[in-house]
């Protein structure tokens, strides 16, 4: 038998693995529309308003205006009606009431009844986030210079931080203001401005009674314009003949109409106009003329010492209606400090104009800058930025994860949490005393909003409601003057809650007094019932 050896194999050979070129990154095509395509200089400026948006969403809400707002909002949605007379303060009832922020307070109660209180914050960010977003685009739009767009925010939040720091639905009225002024500025006249101009001053007039400094601006720039064409043209065939004038005094037409669609109609205008009148009105502080000791009054004066500075160095040219609106803005604010916040916006848009024609002029001139590279991956980081932003807010974290933040957590430490809770405690026992009670005016709103509903509050914020004698009154007793006894006598009051800071004189006086005892007190403040109910 004869065995067939198999021929030996040549040994196998692996082939060598082949090195695959990646492709290069920077030759990947960008996909992103141009008119979605962001700079540098953008993103960084974006990042800066998340941070801002951020710490305004963390920032407790105020103790004063806001929850009284609240409460009329729950009225108006339980009555389905705008009221005609005040429904709540007893000692102004029956008083004829024109509620020019029924709209705000509405949209108030909705979204908090529906999405609880961190809603309200994240409301109060994004309002003064979109009003520094659109002065941001005004001074880089013009000066292409983000330091120049940064200051020029910075100034205006300082200035206007003591209005800006209360939630209130004159904030809707200032990001309404600052919309127009945006609009109104614009390089381009747009032909959708028809539109959106009567729709803003449809919704302002809803919102809050300051649509009139719309109406203001929109007259200011025609007579401005006209003013040019006069001097420039010595005849008033050319002011007839201009297009821009006859655009802003069509725009002021349609926005005056506009304002009509109101519950109200017509008596809106009126009670614009009388509440800034009002005495009682006068007399708080955020309405009093403007002084160099208060800190809005000093941001102001370091912002009127810049412009000045400003325009003698410019070489841009100044317009009247620059001169028109800061010098009558500015006259209203040193008359009362509550219209600072219509004349910062303006001082610092026109202020950055003039920066702007400072710096190219000086120190970078336009002939000689590196023109800005725009591609899709910065617009890519400014999403992510708005979304982790977002998430990290007490709303996103309820949105994305279910998670309400505590009550105590986003309020201010002044707002009477536990004094509403012992007197809601004593309405549950019928312990709470009948008649009318004293209470601050500060803490009026929140127990209008919190407070059990058969506590009747002396005073609330919307005090040009409440007859003059009552705010006398009111003044008297709050500062211990004499006959503050025989007041509370004749109000039938029984029960009285003061804060500790500002009422410590008045606590003293009642812890002395034999025909009052203590019920409650906290570094807060002090709850006192009358011994003997009158």
């Amino acid at each position: 038998m004869s065995t067939v050896m198999n021929p030996p194999q040549p040994p196998r050979v692996e082939p060598k693995p082949q090195l695959v070129a990646m492709a290069d990154a920077s030759l990947l095509e960008d996909k992103v529309p141009q008119h979605l395509k962001a700079s540098a200089a953008t993103a960084g400026l974006a990042f800066v308003l998340c941070l801002l948006f951020v710490v305004l969403s963390v920032r407790p809400l105020w103790h004063t205006d806001l929850w009284g707002h609240l409460a009329y909002g729950r009225w108006i949605a339980g009555a389905k009606a705008a009221p005609a007379a005040e429904p709540l303060m007893p000692l102004a009832k029956g008083v004829p009431f024109v509620d020019t922020a029924w709209l705000s307070q509405v949209i108030g109660f909705e979204t908090m009844n529906r999405l609880g209180v961190s809603s309200l914050t994240f409301l109060y960010s994004a309002s003064i986030t979109a009003m520094a977003t659109m002065l941001l685009w005004l001074g880089y739009r013009r000066s292409q210079s983000a330091g120049i767009a940064l200051a020029g925010v910075g100034l205006w939040f300082w200035a206007c931080w003591q209005h800006l720091s209360i939630m209130r639905p004159q904030l809707a009225g200032m990001l309404c203001f600052t919309l127009l002024l945006t609009l109104m500025t614009s390089r381009q006249r747009r032909s959708w401005h028809w539109l959106a101009v009567p729709a803003l001053f449809a919704a302002w007039a809803n919102l809050h009674g300051s649509f009139i400094v719309g109406l203001l601006l929109l007259a200011g720039l025609a007579a401005g314009r006209a003013i040019d064409l006069m001097v420039r043209c010595g005849e008033f065939r050319a002011v007839q003949r201009d297009s821009y004038v006859r655009r802003y005094v069509m725009l002021l037409e349609l926005a005056a109409a506009a304002v009509l669609l109101n519950p109200y109609g017509l008596r809106l205008y009126a009670e614009v106009l009388s509440v800034a009148n009002n005495s009682n009105v006068q007399e708080l502080t955020e309405w009093a003329p403007l002084q160099l000791r208060m800190v809005q009054g000093q941001a102001t004066a370091v912002v009127a010492l810049l412009l000045i500075v400003l325009y003698r160095l410019s070489r841009r040219r100044v317009t009247s209606a620059e001169v028109l609106l800061l010098f009558g803005f500015g006259a209203a604010a040193l008359w009362s400090s509550r219209m600072l916040v219509w004349w910062i916006p303006l001082a610092v848009t026109f202020g950055m104009q003039h920066a702007s024609a400072v710096w190219h002029a000086r120190f970078a001139p336009l002939e000689g800058r590196v023109p800005v590279v725009c591609n899709g991956r910065w617009s890519v980081i400014i999403v992510g930025l708005v979304w982790i932003s977002f998430a990290f807010t007490p709303f996103g974290s309820r949105l994305l994860h279910g998670r309400e933040g505590k009550v105590e957590q986003m309020v201010s430490h002044q707002t009477p949490l536990a004094v509403t809770q012992h007197l809601k405690k004593l309405a549950e026992q019928n312990r709470l005393p009948r008649g009318q009670t004293f209470n601050t005016y500060e803490w009026g709103d929140y127990l209008l909003w919190a407070g059990p509903p058969q506590l009747k509050v002396f005073l609330a914020s919307h005090v040009h409601l409440v007859p003059r004698e009552v705010w006398n009154d009111y003044i008297a007793i709050s500062d211990g003057a004499s006959g503050w006894e025989e007041m509370l006598d004749r109000y039938g009051v029984n029960l009285i809650a003061v804060d500790e800071a500002t009422y410590s004189g008045l606590i003293a006086r009642l812890r002395e007094n034999e025909n009052w005892r203590q019920s409650y007190s906290d570094n807060v403040g002090a709850v006192y019932i009358r011994r003997k109910a009158i």
